[in-house]
């Protein structure tokens, strides 16, 4: 069809928004997504990696691995602990196991994931961390600043994935 014959004047064009619809598509898009919300989810999920990366660490240099080892097993047991603690609140809102895995793996990956990068990324940086023994201060103080780095560098990660209907947001209809 030609553009002459489907409009003959441009007054048909009264009223158009020429945007109409691409508005509509960016809503919900950070709607409800406050950075309150955001930082509650990261505090919840740092939370379970703290609990898996301290006793992490702590198995690891009672059997006297090497840092590796230790690091691994402390961040499986974050993943664990992370997980576990929405698996705690989903199955008392009545969710079956299956279902409540779902919720959890939806709602925790990637979070703990940039968390566990961006601390163990951390802690390797600070010299001297790794080595650090757990009665030393170097070792909990670098914990201590690997843990708020990780928390200021996932925080809007989590952001972004509750604006989206994604992330801790999959949770919160489950919430008592």
């Amino acid at each position: 069809m030609e553009h002459e014959a489907h409009h003959t004047s441009h007054a048909d064009h009264t009223g158009h928004d020429p945007y109409a619809g691409h508005h509509d598509a960016h809503a919900g898009h950070g709607a409800g997504a406050s950075w309150s919300m955001a930082a509650r989810a990261t505090l919840h999920c740092l939370t379970g990696c703290a609990i898996g990366e301290v006793l992490g660490m702590v198995i690891g240099t009672a059997l006297g691995w090497g840092n590796a080892p230790t690091m691994a097993l402390a961040i499986v047991l974050a993943f664990f602990f992370g997980y576990a603690l929405t698996l705690r609140g989903v199955l008392a809102a009545g969710l079956d196991l299956r279902a409540a895995v779902k919720v959890a793996l939806a709602a925790d990956t990637l979070s703990i994931t940039v968390m566990e990068i961006v601390d163990n990324g951390v802690l390797l940086m600070v010299p001297g961390a790794m080595d650090a023994h757990l009665g030393d201060a170097l070792f909990w103080g670098a914990l201590a600043f690997a843990f708020a780095v990780a928390f200021l560098v996932t925080t809007p990660v989590n952001k972004w994935m509750i604006g989206r209907g994604k992330g801790h947001a999959v949770v919160h209809q489950y919430h008592r």
